[in-house]
């Protein structure tokens, strides 16, 4: 009698164990990736499309997880990220450096 009552306590333990485990398992597949993560999911899959391996998958990750290869993509620029590249490139061209790239990159960014 013991026997067969602690037999089924345990297969009750067991069976509210494993619908916790899977109601978190649920919880964990409805969370939202961050940008990054739809990044680095997105990468994969290309590289993985294209058969990538070795360095050249890891090159290929890189340069992808950068955003360099958003032109690639499809993916266009925001006007302010436009903005912002154009203006930090002739920072980088008037070779300003400290407060004197602050206040350049403020005043170019401002402007219409």
């Amino acid at each position: 009698m013991k026997t067969t009552l602690m037999v089924t306590l345990l297969c009750g333990l067991f069976a509210a164990t494993a619908a916790s485990a899977a109601t978190t398992t649920a919880a964990a597949a409805e969370k939202t990736l961050t940008p990054q993560q739809q990044r680095m999911s997105s990468c994969n899959q290309q590289a993985t499309a294209k058969t990538l391996k070795g360095d050249e998958r890891k090159t290929y990750m890189s340069t992808c997880l950068k955003g360099a290869g958003a032109g690639a993509d499809g993916k266009t620029l925001t006007p302010q990220q436009q903005k912002m590249k154009d203006c930090n490139a002739q920072a980088a061209q008037k070779a300003l450096k400290g407060d004197e790239r602050k206040t350049f990159m403020s005043t170019c960014l401002k402007k219409s």
